[in-house]
């Protein structure tokens, strides 16, 4: 035991580095586990939720709303290849559906935020690095798909990016992070379905642990991380990871493309900027990188599925987020000013954030699916 004492006060970056890693993978198996649990919630809902789009405005909050259940764009963009490949979405439809996607797929990292709630400072800094992302894809949406509505322009774009690639083939990745917590996160999900008698308790047993999980990994992350800032991890990003906004989101976009998911990916930041390791600015690209990358599995489902509506739909994917980022790289000040003022607004009432979560990703685009349809 004196040993140990002595080796923990000796080697405080090593021992920090050994919690890190545990608790990044608890991180990871949080996020996993969460989304599992929704998905029993709810995947079956989504594929209904999305066959019931009846125009654009109605398509585009469904994909807030399926995205938001499933805690996954590439899960509800995958869905819509597949029904646009097996004929049951048209391309016009779709299209705004996964407009809606990239802004329900931000609820994960916003979510990610709320556990340093308490710690005002480090919430600040936390909830705008979650937010940004949110603000980007709003204000993407905002400008582009009144566009797309009256011109079809990536629809157009995208056809005929889906005509060069249509013969080519699809890919399959492996996510190193979907292969070390998928298995456990089945395996506890299968042991709650076999032990709780009710049907849907477990469900929410599944969702509390998740949420726990995440809590407790983000809490001991940030204590970490704190540390190993200390030792010069700050130097170590703002000269390679992050020192350029170009180099930031080619690392969003490769980290992305590696684990196949963009929440995953803008979600692990989110700790890292609440204990001051990285900045807004430096995060912002990445973010960007993330929704470039995220737009990848879809494509592949849909290379693999042969089908040129499909192959369109996913490409539309990629040029929505393309497009995004030419209009609002060059205006960053506007999402990252949003997010700065939006936490800063948000520390003053501790219900802001989580009612922003609630009526943002569920209780608006229930109330407009419902009324419109």
């Amino acid at each position: 035991m004196k040993k140990l004492k002595i080796i923990f006060y000796e080697y405080p970056n090593l021992i920090a580095s050994i919690k890190l890693i545990f608790f990044l993978y608890l991180f990871f198996l949080s996020l996993q586990l969460m989304g599992d649990s929704m998905k029993l919630f709810g995947k079956e809902f989504a594929n209904t939720l999305i066959q019931t789009t009846s125009n654009p405005l109605v398509g585009l909050f469904i994909g807030i709303l399926a995205t938001s259940i499933v805690q996954s764009s590439s899960s509800t963009t995958s869905i819509v290849v597949g029904m646009v490949a097996g004929g049951a979405l048209n391309i016009h439809n779709a299209i705004p559906i996964i407009m809606g996607a990239n802004i329900g797929t931000s609820i994960t990292n916003t979510i990610a935020s709320l556990p340093q709630i308490n710690r005002s400072n480090e919430f600040r800094r936390a909830f705008a690095a979650a937010t940004v992302h949110d603000f980007f894809n709003f204000l993407a949406v905002i400008v582009l798909f009144p566009l797309q509505v009256a011109t079809n322009f990536l629809g157009v774009a995208s056809e005929a990016f889906a005509n060069m690639f249509q013969n080519v083939g699809g890919l399959t990745f492996l996510s190193p992070v979907k292969e070390i917590t998928k298995p456990v996160s089945y395996y506890f999900i299968a042991q709650l379905k076999s032990g709780v008698s009710d049907g849907f308790l477990y469900k929410w047993i599944a969702l509390f642990v998740a949420l726990l999980f995440l809590f407790v990994a983000l809490k001991y992350m940030t204590d970490s991380l704190k540390i190993l800032i200390m030792s010069k991890a700050r130097a170590w990003f703002d000269q390679f990871l992050f020192k350029t906004a170009p180099r930031a989101m080619v690392v969003g976009l490769l980290l992305t493309i590696l684990v196949q998911s963009s929440s995953i990916t803008t979600s692990l930041v989110v700790p890292m900027a609440g204990a001051g390791l990285l900045t807004l600015i430096q995060i912002f690209p990445y973010t960007l990188g993330a929704n470039v990358g995220t737009t990848v599995t879809a494509i592949l489902a849909a290379l693999i599925t042969g089908n040129i509506a499909a192959v369109t739909v996913a490409f539309a994917h990629l040029l929505f987020n393309i497009a995004g980022i030419v209009i609002w790289m060059p205006l960053k000040i506007v999402p990252i000013t949003m997010a700065e003022r939006f936490a800063e607004y948000s520390i003053k009432n501790k219900l802001i954030p989580v009612a922003y979560v609630v009526i943002l990703f569920f209780i608006v685009p229930i109330l407009v699916i419902y009324i419109m349809n």
